[in-house]
């Protein structure tokens, strides 16, 4: 976790923590937004306009910045192929040079023998020769004269020719390979820049996504807040009513007149869901390391809500729909498929926690954790992306 995230959480314990006192243990539920009556309490509709607004800027953002990432991943994917080609034409031209090399010494060497050859003939008393030797002025001249030609072997001849013509042949391979590699330093030099281009835009739409995203969390605070004052408020009214209802109940026994109907409910049965999966998360211990998606069947067990197995994966797969900021509410589970963080295990199983409110998810890593959601989705948003949903398609609220 980060100290940005370490920052973040301790914000949000501390406002838990400060409602907490402020409300009572009794009104827990008003905390995180549960509702004691049929509907559940909810913000305002232009603090939920401005979150929907803010989370689709925010998706849009990110969409540029996933694109930029993928055109930049081909382009390295390029430059990379760009600098194995230049190494392969490196290779070549260190081939060629070699065999010029090679061929510059057998040319030496044939040379050497006509040199000999010519002297043994001078020594002999061959005076044809000697004339030759004194008009001829240079090894060229020499070779090129048709007098002297008849005089030296076919086979010598013959040898002297291929090795010039292969010497000749393998300058200009070097000299087109030598191009090819200029060629590449500068398709090299262009996709270093472009790369470099696209790093300068990579990070000024992050820092653009880092502002929406603050925007969110800020709106998705207000939203929070405003869902908590509208369940206080009705949890007031609540209990006003009850009190109202239980006097007229005993004016009216005292009195002999009317009487208390005992089948009316006075609330929602399933209203208070929510808190008890948030309580239950607080009080489920971990089942071990690896284990996240039996920690979470527990704290739904434990909570009445019902028994669903399965590992983090199959609960990605089967219950989590949404990436929407502003569709996640307390008691959904939140989960990945693949990630790369945690090793073998979370690439195949993924992973998977608890919303408990206030942008805050507790999952099970060995020992029962609390992350800010943006913490969660960064370390494990790595492969398959987080998403959430209602575990086995009950709503809570």
């Amino acid at each position: 976790m980060s100290p940005n995230s370490d920052s973040i959480l301790s914000q949000e314990l501390s406002r838990r923590t400060a409602l907490k006192a402020l409300f009572g243990a009794a009104s827990a539920a008003v905390l995180f937004g549960l509702p004691t009556h049929a509907h559940a309490a909810e913000a305002s509709k232009e603090t939920t306009a401005k979150l929907n607004a803010a989370q689709a800027k925010l998706d849009e953002v990110q969409a540029q910045l996933d694109s930029i990432a993928s055109e930049y991943a081909a382009l390295a994917s390029k430059n990379a192929k760009t600098l194995d080609d230049i190494e392969d034409v490196q290779g070549k031209i260190d081939d060629t040079q070699a065999q010029i090399d090679t061929k510059k010494s057998e040319l030496k060497k044939k040379r050497g023998d006509l040199s000999d050859r010519v002297a043994a003939s001078y020594k002999s008393g061959g005076t044809n020769v000697l004339s030759l030797l004194l008009a001829s002025g240079s090894f060229e001249e020499l070779v090129a004269n048709a007098h002297y030609v008849e005089k030296i072997n076919k086979s010598d001849r013959d040898a002297i020719e291929d090795i010039q013509t292969i010497q000749a042949e393998l300058d200009a391979q070097k000299t087109d390979l030598e191009g090819q590699k200029a060629d590449l330093e500068k398709l090299k030099d262009q996709q270093t820049a472009q790369m470099q281009d696209m790093q300068a835009k990579q990070q000024e739409v992050q820092t653009v996504i880092n502002g929406l995203s603050d925007d969110v969390k800020e709106l998705m605070a207000q939203r929070d807040s405003e869902i908590l004052a509208a369940a206080q408020a009705e949890e007031a009214a609540r209990k006003a009513a009850a009190a109202a209802a239980a006097s007229a109940n005993k004016n009216n026994t005292s009195t002999g007149g009317g009487s208390y109907a005992p089948g009316k409910p006075q609330q929602n049965a399933g209203s208070g869901k929510q808190q008890a999966v948030v309580n239950a998360c607080y009080s489920t211990p971990s089942p071990g390391q690896n284990w996240c998606a039996a920690w979470v069947t527990n704290v739904f067990r434990n909570a009445g809500v019902g028994y669903y197995g399965g590992n983090a994966c199959d609960m990605f797969n089967a219950w989590c729909y949404s990436s929407n900021r502003s569709a996640l509410q307390v008691g959904m589970i939140v989960a990945d498929s693949s990630h790369s963080g945690t090793g073998a295990p979370g690439l195949i199983y993924g992973h998977v926690g608890i919303y408990v409110g206030g942008g805050i998810v507790m999952s099970n890593e060995g020992a029962i954790t609390s992350r800010s959601l943006d913490s969660f989705i960064s370390f494990y948003g790595t492969g398959s992306g987080v998403r959430w949903g209602w575990l086995g398609g009950i709503a809570l609220s």
